[in-house]
């Protein structure tokens, strides 16, 4: 029988998290998407660089069999702050995560890499490459999240399966070292 590991991603809203997760899984993903409404103008900001009509409302859900001894169960969070008390019971159990960065919207990941901080929840940090995103390097990113050096910081397209694995195999890997976000003052 395999042993399983579950893994978390999250970001900030619209950032490819479901897309994410749609991608790499092996199973028909399971994607709690609600159409997006008047009623969150203000509230919910799709950025310029997107065509996002719906928005994750509880979680989505996939599955990777890495080897016949090991499955990761990939759990993805709601990106919206007011969706925050679900993070916590998504987080509960899970080796680690994988947290995507917009880089046109660095700011929108801040709440999430406290969070996982916070929880002592090891990650890693992949920025997912919009087409119309800015471009900027890696030590950059990293710079502008503050992030340190021992979190592991990676490029990714959400769209293509080819570069997922490492993504979410990575929190695998590395999930027994402890890691933060940012140097504690």
């Amino acid at each position: 029988m395999a042993s399983s590991v579950k893994i978390v991603t999250s970001g900030g809203f619209g950032v490819g998290k479901t897309t994410f997760i749609g991608a790499i899984s092996e199973i028909e993903p399971l994607a709690t998407e609600a159409a997006m409404t008047e009623v969150s103008v203000g509230l919910d900001d799709p950025g310029l660089a997107t065509g996002k009509t719906t928005t994750t409302v509880a979680l989505d859900f996939g599955r990777i069999t890495l080897d016949p001894s090991l499955v990761l169960y990939l759990f993805g969070t709601p990106g919206q702050e007011r969706f925050e008390f679900l993070w916590d019971d998504l987080l509960d159990g899970a080796l680690g995560g994988v947290i995507l960065v917009d880089t046109g919207r660095v700011e929108d990941c801040y709440p999430v890499l406290d969070f996982f901080e916070q929880r002592g929840t090891p990650f890693v940090v992949a920025v997912n490459r919009f087409e119309a995103g800015p471009r900027f390097a890696l030590d950059e990113v990293r710079e502008a999240l503050d992030l340190s050096p021992t979190i592991h910081l990676m490029d990714c397209d959400a769209r293509a399966r080819r570069n997922l694995a490492q993504c979410a195999v990575d929190p695998h890997k590395r999930g027994d070292q402890q890691r933060t976000a940012r140097p504690h003052v």
